[in-house]
C-alpha cells in the first residue's frame, strides 16, 4: 500500500485535492474529521480539552465550539502546543490503526489528509508527501468565502502553521491549486499515474 501525506496550509486546497485522489481509487484519512470525532462529549480529548481551555469552549449542543476553541489557540504558540499534546498522539494512534485496517483489506493507495503532517512528526508514517499551494491572496480569499472567518482569525490561522514554503521544501509532489478545478485535476491525475 502506497501511503500520501496531504499537506498544505490553511484553505490551500488540500480537501479539494484529497477529493480527487478519491476519485482515482484512493483511501482518505482526514485527520480534522478524527480530531472532531476524538473530542465528542465524554470521551477522555473533550474532557481534557476544556479542563485546558474552560467551560466556554462547549457550545449550546453540548461539543466543542471550534471556532471558539480556535480564538483561544490560533496566535497563540503555548495554547496551541497545549492543544497539540491532547489531540496528536490520539489521532497518530486512530489514523495508524485504520492504515493497518486498510492494508489489510488490500488497498492499494491511502491518503492521510492532515494541515499539520509535518509538525506532528508523520512523516515516517507516509510514503510520499503531497503539498497543496496556492498565493497567499487567493487562500484568504477562499477562507473568507467558505469559513465566514475575520481577517484576524485568518491571518492568526495562517500564522500559526509551518510556512507553506518550508512544507514545499519537504514535498514529493507539489500540487499548485491557483488554477482551474481541470488544471488541478490534470495536474493530480499526472502524478497519480507517475506513482510506483
Amino acid at each position: 500500500m502506497i501511503i500520501i501525506g496531504l499537506t498544505g496550509g490553511f484553505g490551500s486546497g488540500k480537501s479539494t485535492v484529497a477529493g480527487m485522489l478519491q476519485e482515482l481509487g484512493a483511501r482518505v484519512i482526514d485527520a480534522d474529521k478524527v480530531a472532531h470525532r476524538l473530542y465528542q462529549p465524554g470521551t477522555p480529548a473533550f474532557d481534557e480539552t476544556v479542563r485546558a481551555f474552560g467551560r466556554e469552549i462547549v457550545g449550546e449542543e453540548g461539543e466543542i465550539d471550534r471556532k471558539k476553541l480556535g480564538r483561544k489557540v490560533f496566535g497563540k504558540p503555548q495554547a496551541l502546543k497545549r492543544l497539540n499534546a491532547i489531540l496528536h498522539p490520539r489521532i497518530s494512534h486512530q489514523v495508524k490503526e485504520t492504515l493497518e485496517g486498510w492494508r489489510g483489506e488490500g488497498v492499494k493507495v491511502a491518503v492521510v489528509e492532515a494541515a499539520l503532517l509535518l509538525e506532528a512528526g508523520w512523516g515516517p508514517v507516509v510514503d510520499q508527501v503531497w503539498v497543496t499551494m496556492a498565493p497567499e491572496e487567493k487562500v484568504k480569499e477562499r477562507v473568507r468565502a467558505s469559513q465566514g472567518l475575520s481577517k484576524a482569525e485568518i491571518e492568526s490561522r495562517l500564522a500559526s502553521q509551518m510556512p507553506v514554503e518550508e512544507k514545499a521544501k519537504r514535498a514529493d509532489v507539489v500540487i499548485d491549486t491557483s488554477g482551474t478545478l481541470d488544471q488541478v485535476r490534470d495536474e493530480v491525475e499526472r502524478q497519480w499515474r507517475l506513482m510506483p
